[in-house]
């Protein structure tokens, strides 16, 4: 008994009590999730849309986000964090509605892509209020409790979903848009401003470093930033791969004459199995090489979305969904922590913002993509494809692995000389209160 309190309390304790209001909220917002699980099938079978009209609009979806993730990351450190999620969930829920009554192929179009840019907008608002309030030692453990129950509604949703479908598609928006209020709700309630002003006047980065002065260079610092961005173009990577799970993959599974029901259990999977052991991954991966972890957990993906080339059976898909889930559960919260450790904390908007557009890039080109590759070379080639990108992106994580190192090792020293020793000083008082900047390797995951 004792050894279950004391992992309970390793895992979850300590963490301060806003944490816990926005950790609700994703759990409340990702129960809901039903529409982007079954849009692909509401496209085509509903609409009758063809794959790559279907395809078109998933990419819109995309386009939207990466307007919105880069426009929410100013926003966030300009506007505040509170502010820009109340706005963006507002927003989403009324897109979210307008999406389900729409008909003709440039309404819904147009809906999927304003969807697309409210809700990525409150993406890097709220990884940035996380890191806001939790101290750097415990980051790990709180991105880990955050995916845990991003993936605890998901698997709720998967199974849910697939039965609301079958009573009416119309209700899979009504629920997404009820569950995305609730979640505005939470925030508006419990959830207050996290901001720091003084870290915007202390930026934590040696002078000599192109991150001395941030706040100068505002969204520019982030996209110039070699070591960060070649962060984020690996994970342009593997998301690329791993949007085919909710572009190709329900096709895929419907040609095959396998119901929305049966695609919504072989999902929920997914949410299962990180719901059983997600809990865990943090002791499993603490103290291990960054670039190592992230580079298995790549490979591992890779295998998990070639096998489906074979699948032709429920089963046969569930295996598949069981071996890259085992990647994504080493990938995103070594993904989190080390876009925390890489963002100065006068940017954390910013540099949020300009990597959840690399999700938005691979939620417009995966579908586009995977659905020309299908179209013209079949289903092998679409698989195969995305083993080979994996690949790829696990060798570059081992030779790109030290660069990340050393440049989160230099946000984390504090500068030297007296001319300096007041940001010193203020790094130490916002670490101590919650508020430091952040300490690799989903985030990916569960992309939207």
């Amino acid at each position: 008994m004792r050894t279950v309190r004391d992992w309970f309390q390793d895992t979850a304790g300590g963490l301060p009590r806003t944490f816990w209001y926005l950790w609700t909220g994703t759990l409340i917002n990702r129960v809901g999730s039903f529409v982007i699980i079954f849009l692909a099938i509401y496209l085509t079978e509903v609409r009758g849309f063809d794959e790559l009209q279907a395809g078109l609009v998933l990419g819109l979806w995309g386009a939207g986000g990466a307007a919105g993730t880069l426009t929410g990351g100013v926003l966030a450190d300009r506007w505040g964090r509170r502010p820009t999620l109340l706005t963006a969930h507002l927003g989403a829920a009324t897109m979210m509605l307008a999406l389900g009554f729409a008909r003709d192929l440039w309404m819904v179009a147009l809906g999927a892509l304003l969807l697309g840019m409210f809700a990525e907008a409150a993406r890097p608002a709220f990884s940035a209020m996380m890191i806001d309030v939790v101290p750097e030692r415990d980051r790990l453990r709180a991105f880990t409790l955050n995916y845990w129950a991003i993936n605890l509604g998901f698997a709720c949703a998967a199974a849910l979903a697939g039965l609301a479908a079958e009573a009416g598609y119309l209700l899979l928006f009504v629920v997404d848009a009820a569950t995305t209020l609730a979640t505005a709700a939470v925030i508006f309630l419990k959830v207050g401003e996290t901001r720091s002003v003084r870290a915007g006047r202390h930026p934590q980065a040696r002078p000599e470093t192109p991150l001395a002065a941030p706040h100068r260079g505002g969204l520019r610092t982030a996209l110039t930033d070699r070591v960060f961005i070649g962060f984020v173009g690996l994970n342009i990577l593997l998301a690329l791969v791993f949007m085919q799970h909710v572009s190709m993959l329900p096709i895929a599974m419907s040609q095959d004459g396998l119901s929305p029901s049966t695609f919504g259990a072989v999902i929920a999977v997914n949410g299962v199995l990180i719901v059983a052991g997600q809990l865990f991954v943090p002791r499993l991966i603490r103290g291990r090489s960054r670039s190592h972890v992230l580079a298995l957990a790549a490979l591992i993906v890779g295998v998990g979305f070639g096998l489906t080339a074979f699948a032709d059976a429920a089963w046969f898909y569930a295996l598949t969904v069981i071996v890259w889930t085992l990647g994504e559960m080493l990938n995103s919260p070594s993904n989190s922590t080390l876009i925390a450790e890489l963002s100065p904390s006068a940017l954390r908007g910013r540099y949020q913002g300009v990597f959840s557009l690399s999700w938005s890039v691979a939620t417009f080109a995966a579908p586009i993509s995977g659905g020309f590759v299908r179209e013209r070379l079949g289903d092998s080639a679409l698989w195969f494809g995305c083993a080979a990108i994996a690949g790829v992106a696990a060798l570059a994580h081992l030779f790109s692995g030290p660069a990340r190192e050393r440049r989160a090792a230099e946000l984390r020293t504090p500068p030297a000389g007296p001319a300096l020793a007041s940001t010193a000083l203020t790094s130490t008082a916002l670490t101590s209160t919650g508020a430091g900047s952040g300490s690799p390797g989903t985030g990916t995951a569960a992309a939207t």
